[in-house]
């Protein structure tokens, strides 16, 4: 059984990848989503006022709100699936994932920002892409 993964920021755009994944006839079943979301850590100083455990709950929520929209798409479409909280750089840590454990594919929903925005703020997609040890598709 292949792994996909489907990374996911909470967004329409991510939804949307996981409809792909549910519907499009190029895609056999013969694989499992693990849904992916990245949290950035938190800085030192916020490390110091506030403990380990509230910063992991607080990171543990955000994760479960970001993936809750495509784990229902994908629930509903009978793709099976796995959950994936990671914490840290966003690009860094899904590619980091994607060799641990294998990945077939890396799914992923583009935002389309202009190449300025690009320039200024980088692009998680396009980092993802420049470093992915497999195929990544974008819807």
């Amino acid at each position: 059984m292949n792994t996909i993964i489907l990374a996911t920021d909470g967004s329409e755009h991510s939804d949307k990848a996981a409809r792909y994944l549910v519907e499009s006839p190029l895609l056999n079943r013969d694989f499992v989503v693990h849904v992916v979301h990245c949290e950035p850590d938190v800085g030192g100083d916020v490390k110091s006022f506030i403990g380990k455990a509230d910063i992991d709950a607080w990171h543990h929520e955000e994760s479960g709100k970001a993936m809750k929209s495509v784990v229902d798409i994908l629930s509903a479409g009978s793709v099976g699936h796995e959950c994936h909280e990671l914490v840290g750089f966003t690009p860094e840590k899904i590619v980091e994932y994607a060799k641990q454990s294998g990945a077939a594919a890396i799914v992923m929903g583009s935002h389309h920002h202009s190449a300025l925005l690009n320039l200024i703020r980088g692009s998680v997609s396009g980092r993802i892409m420049a470093h992915s040890p497999c195929p990544v598709l974008l819807v």
